[in-house]
């Protein structure tokens, strides 16, 4: 006892009670939950499966139109090289856009309009099931307002109803594209199959039509905006041109076509002056080359204008011949002759006159330079003058350029738009729309909705999960002690035995023989004398299990008092403590079973209610011990019963009083064992008052009764008891169910490999 811990441990509080709170989901723990409910889950399935089959015949069956659209991009094409105000289909945003356009309230009330679908007894009528429509008639019929509604039909009642019934047909109606295409699936559901397909259709005819009609008021809009916009650009175009004659006029910017009078004589002043440049470059070049002739005397040197000079060929001629003359007579006089000497001075004479003549033409040259420089400088002024008039001319020009390039935007939006509108009017009468019906809808042969198979397969779901819920839910509220280990991880104790449900609790015990004397005890029950009459049973085994705990932890006491006690009223403890008294008697113990439960004798009333003298006699010696004690003939128990002939107000303080204790010390004397069948913990406290007097506890728990958080907080309130209990018993164990509640490695999942060495006889 003193090696075990004292104190109940609080850890498992929040976790191990409650299931739902911390505990660890396995493959086991899922298996045994679905051991446990699968009835409570197959009743909730066959519920819902019957709620399934009673919508699927009460409900009123729909039949689905379906009408394919396509959004023909070549009719948009042939459209758009006639207008380009047509819509442009080349993007997932513009088919998106189309699905949409269908399910709008224009498409909608045009199709309740063009079908006078407004009144339509057929299509206005309720689509709901019959609990729906009788449901709403109760509620009419409540309704008091509604009774002296006059029946005359107003402008709007009319307005309500089309927009009624334009809902309807949005509501019903389903567009979606299909795949990645250009294709539009229009889907409607009725409960007429004819008037499924007409809608169908006309919702498509209607969607055309406003196309057309979207089309002619786009292009008409736009030809009226364009007549007044090309009025106006008429206006700009005449006026801009006429602003950029009246500039040219104003500023004499006078032009040839290409460009102006003043740059084109700018050009060709440019021109003559780079030419009289490169003359005066060439005649400067010829007088310098002639000038140096001159300065070195250079005889063989020629220039043009003396090659074509007669004077000049003719000195040179005379100076050839003389020179020719003076080397023959030199070479036959000798170069000191007077001949030769006069031939030389006629050289020199020669060459004198030939000199002069090239210096009068160097002066005709150099009267050619001076002419050319004076042409150039002239030709420079005219340039400089020129090159200020163009300039002046161009800053100007930069005004006339703006107001040209006005004047030509203005020409090119005329010309645009006049084209613009020609092709709008063309489209106006040009009836082409970029979508087309590719397959109207059919009368369809069998409903779509409701699908019977898929409704009840779902209901069944849902009765499935509604089932698991249930269940889940009853596992949740599932807190009461069902094996050994919850005993151990929530109390901290051991499973003495688990003593099972007996199935003949109430029968009495048959009468044979001599009737018993007033000292014996009498049974009304058999269960007491169950371990007697089956003592290889399993409940046998966990008395003895209990006794064998008893002699373990108090193996030198002479007498052994043991306290059976519960948590509450009818778990048991009185049959408990009643065959364990009888096992130990059995077995050759000195046993006396002491019914200590002044307020509700249990085991009194089952064994002994013949009995006139018990414990409050003996504790008042009133009576001697002997007198009070009966005995069994079978076992040799001795019982002490408790004889109530009136309530007494302080049972408590009888237990704990030296009386009492001195009672049991003298029954010590003459026993081995002490069974002392004591109250309820939980509403009374004469269990904690007897605590000091007992050496050991036995607590009875009913399985699947109590919940563990009672029993638990039941031993916190009293750790005199808690230390001194040697385990606990489940009593009432069914069986059957407890192997619902095995997991592997439990000792309940090996109870049918040692079920053989139990035997009920």
């Amino acid at each position: 006892m003193d090696a075990r811990n004292t104190s109940l441990t609080v850890k498992h509080e929040g976790s191990s009670e409650d299931q739902a709170s911390d505990f660890s989901i396995d493959f086991d723990w899922l298996l045994g939950v679905a051991k446990r409910q699968w009835k409570i889950v197959a009743a909730t399935v066959v519920v819902f499966v019957a709620l399934g089959i009673a919508y699927v015949l009460t409900a009123v069956p729909l039949y689905q139109a379906t009408t394919n659209i396509l959004i023909d991009r070549a009719n948009t094409v042939v459209v758009e090289q006639l207008s380009k105000f047509g819509e442009n289909v080349d993007d997932d945003a513009s088919v998106l856009s189309q699905v949409e356009l269908l399910k709008s309230s224009a498409i909608t009330m045009g199709t309740v309009d063009k079908l006078k679908l407004d009144e339509d007894p057929v299509f206005m009528a309720s689509d709901d099931g019959v609990i729906t429509q009788l449901k709403n008639f109760v509620r009419s019929l409540l309704n008091v307002s509604t009774w002296f509604v006059s029946d005359t039909v107003t402008n709007d009642d009319k307005d309500r109803m089309r927009q009624n019934a334009s809902d309807k047909v949005r509501n019903n109606m389903d567009v979606s594209r299909t795949g990645k295409s250009y294709v539009l699936a229009l889907n409607f559901v009725s409960p007429s199959k004819e008037l499924s397909a007409r809608i169908a259709n006309g919702i498509a005819e209607a969607y055309l039509n406003d196309k057309l009609d979207a089309k002619y008021d786009a292009t008409r809009r736009a030809s009226d905006w364009l007549q007044d916009r090309i009025a106006e650009l008429k206006q700009k175009a005449l006026e801009s041109d006429l602003a950029v004659q009246k500039f040219r006029t104003a500023n004499g910017l006078v032009s040839t076509g290409t460009q102006l009078v003043s740059d084109q004589q700018l050009t060709e002043l440019n021109s003559a002056l780079i030419a009289s440049q490169a003359d005066v470059a060439s005649k400067m070049a010829r007088f310098d080359r002639i000038q140096q002739i001159i300065k070195d005397g250079q005889m063989d040197a020629i220039v043009t204008d003396v090659l074509a000079s007669t004077i000049s060929n003719d000195l040179r001629s005379k100076y050839l011949t003389a020179s020719k003359r003076a080397d023959q007579l030199a070479a036959i006089l000798g170069p000191d002759h007077e001949s030769v000497v006069r031939q030389r001075n006629e050289m020199a004479d020669y060459k004198r006159q030939m000199f002069d003549e090239l210096g009068r033409i160097a002066e005709s040259y150099k009267s050619d330079v001076d002419v050319a420089k004076a042409r150039e400088k002239s030709l420079k002024d005219s340039v400089t003058q020129a090159t200020s008039v163009s300039a002046g001319a161009n800053e100007t020009m930069v005004q006339l350029r703006e107001l040209e390039r006005s004047s030509e935007t203005y020409k090119n939006l005329y010309q645009s738009f006049l084209q613009k509108f020609q092709e709008a009017v063309q489209q106006q009468s040009f009836p082409v729309t970029e979508a087309r019906i590719i397959s109207p809808a059919v009368v369809p042969t069998t409903p779509a909705y409701p699908r019977k198979t898929l409704v009840v397969a779902l209901f069944a779901i849902l009765g499935a999960a509604a089932g698991s819920g249930i269940g889940m839910f009853r596992e949740y509220r599932d807190r009461f002690f069902r094996t050994a280990e919850q005993v151990r991880d929530v109390l901290g104790l051991e499973t003495l035995g688990t003593a099972p449900l007996i199935s003949k609790i109430g029968k009495p015990i048959d009468k044979v023989g001599p009737e018993p004397s007033e000292r014996e005890i009498r049974k009304s029950s058999a269960v007491m004398d169950y371990v007697l009459d089956h003592p290889l049973s399993p409940f046998a085994e966990a008395m003895r299990s209990v006794k064998i705990a008893a002699d373990m932890v108090l193996p030198s006491a002479s007498c052994r008092i043991i306290g059976v006690v519960s948590t509450l009223p009818g778990e048991g403890k009185s049959t408990i403590a009643v065959n364990l008294s009888e096992l130990l008697a059995s077995q050759g113990s000195r046993t006396v079973l002491v019914d200590a439960d002044l307020r509700n004798p249990g085991a009194t009333r089952a064994i002994a209610r013949h009995a006139e003298k018990g414990l409050v006699e003996a504790i008042f010696e009133q009576a001697s011990l002997e007198e009070c004690l009966l005995r069994s003939k079978r076992s040799n128990l001795a019982f002490l019963p408790a004889v109530m002939k009136q309530r007494l107000p302080h049972s408590a303080e009888l237990l704990s009083s030296a009386a009492m204790r001195h009672l049991l010390n003298r029954i010590s004397d003459h026993a081995d064992y002490i069974i002392v069948d004591l109250p309820p913990l939980a509403p009374v406290v004469d269990a904690r008052a007897m605590a000091g007097s007992v050496d050991a506890f036995v607590y009875v728990t009913e399985w699947g009764r109590v919940a563990r958080r009672m029993v638990r907080q039941t031993l916190q309130a009293e750790p005199r008891i808690y230390e001194k209990c040697l385990g606990v018993v489940l009593n009432k164990v069914d069986m059957n169910r407890m192997k619902l509640y095995q997991t592997f490695g439990s000792a309940e999942y090996y109870h049918s490999s040692y079920s053989n060495y139990y035997r009920e006889g």
